[in-house]
């Protein structure tokens, strides 16, 4: 039985920016339907997006483009990824937590499993202060972040990096990101993977928990 969870943030745990455009827009005073860029919501409507799933880009550069491509619609110079999602969110991170990954999270520490977070860009997008003011983060024992550790996803050193930490072997942990390159490498690694749908949230739960064993809450 697998007994570790191990998630992404962006995109896993937070809902994506690209599903908060409504929510930015009045958050900097845009016009409705100004932010078009869609990502894996519409991907032929997002060319920038298609350089990055090809590894044209990195993830970082697409985002960095796209803070760039915001600060300029105010007139700013946005050079900061955690300057666009400051300034998107708000005061309110927990806002855009997804709920489900609340109740997936709850169910596998009430089960017993141990509890990680793998992120290339946790404090580099959100800022340092970040887990202090989002309570959840506090459910999770370990948490490797590239911003510090300089060692980005899909390279097998971070997901050796969490393993080591929580002193389990690969097979014992699932691991779940919505990039399918860091899901085929923590496979090499020997992980148990979930790639996790951004647009099916509740289902790709559903299945991090079968492979930890947890029962299934009734939400999905």
């Amino acid at each position: 039985m697998s007994r570790a969870l191990v998630l992404d943030f962006g995109g896993v745990i937070s809902r994506t920016l690209f599903e908060t455009h409504a929510v930015t827009e009045r958050a900097l005073g845009l016009p409705a339907g100004t932010l078009t860029w869609r990502g894996p919501f519409d991907p032929e409507g997002d060319a920038l997006w298609r350089d990055m799933q090809a590894e044209r880009i990195s993830e970082r550069d697409y985002w960095l483009a796209r803070t760039r491509e915001v600060g300029r619609l105010l007139g700013e110079d946005w050079t900061r990824m955690d300057t666009f999602v400051r300034r998107a969110r708000g005061a309110d991170p927990a806002a855009a937590i997804r709920p489900e990954a609340v109740v997936a999270i709850e169910a596998a520490r009430a089960a017993g499993c141990r509890l990680a977070v793998l992120s290339n860009e946790l404090d580099l997008f959100y800022g340092a202060d970040f887990r202090a003011r989002l309570p959840l983060l506090s459910r999770f024992e370990l948490i490797v972040d590239a911003t510090h550790t300089g060692v980005l996803k899909p390279d097998a050193r971070a997901y050796q990096a969490v393993l080591d930490g929580l002193g389990v072997p690969a097979h014992e942990a699932v691991f779940v990101d919505d990039q399918l390159r860091n899901v085929r490498s923590a496979q090499a690694v020997g992980l148990q993977t979930v790639h996790f749908d951004v647009q099916r949230p509740a289902a790709s739960y559903a299945d991090a928990l079968t492979l930890l064993g947890v029962p299934v809450p009734a939400w999905t």
